[in-house]
């Protein structure tokens, strides 16, 4: 006899009680992901990512960087990535009445934890969900290896176009004249 998968939705989500953020919970496609609170480094780096974001942000006026935000693209797909950036008007309109945001962003940030799991999670679950939404650009971050992978929608998908290591500097086409040392998001 064959058991039927549990297919989890944002309704369970919200029926599961609060661990004071301890963990946190995703969905993909249905099925449940459960991670527990992050390495300070990983802490750290989007930390460091986020206030270089801000300040560019501040500078422009365009939009701004936002740290763990809910995003829900579907009943089935719910998650929290570690640092998003957003435009202004997609600000006006993409977002919920809990807060959460229900539309494709421009830029998606993970920082990634250490273990196969964790890592196949970003590297190809987490890709493909951000791929099929219609996020703009991804960065997928090493802090324990100090490099930063950076994926663009080419050919309406996501396809990684450069890998960044503590010598290089970021930029990108989303943020003119935004320009950071990779060294410098990464702590000693």
């Amino acid at each position: 006899m064959v058991t039927p998968t549990q297919v989890w939705t944002i309704r369970d989500l919200d029926a599961m009680p609060d661990d004071g953020g301890w963990t946190r919970h995703e969905i993909i496609d249905g099925d449940l992901f459960v991670t527990r609170a992050p390495h300070f480094r990983h802490q750290n780096v989007s930390g460091n990512l986020q206030f270089e974001l801000e300040a560019w942000s501040r500078k422009t006026g365009l939009g701004r960087p936002i740290a763990t935000p809910g995003l829900i693209f579907s009943p089935r797909d719910a998650v929290i990535p570690d640092l998003i950036w957003i435009s202004q008007s997609r600000l006006e309109t993409g977002v919920d009445a809990s807060g959460h945001f229900t539309v494709a962003l421009e830029l998606v940030i993970e920082i990634l934890s250490q273990g196969e799991i964790n890592e196949q999670r970003d590297r190809e679950v987490k890709l493909k969900l951000y791929s099929l939404y219609g996020v703009q650009e991804y960065w997928l971050v090493n802090w324990w290896l100090k490099t930063l992978e950076v994926y663009r929608r080419q050919d309406a998908q996501l396809q990684r176009v450069q890998t960044l290591l503590e010598g290089d500097r970021l930029t990108s086409p989303l943020f003119p004249e935004f320009e950071v040392e990779i060294a410098s998001i990464f702590p000693s």
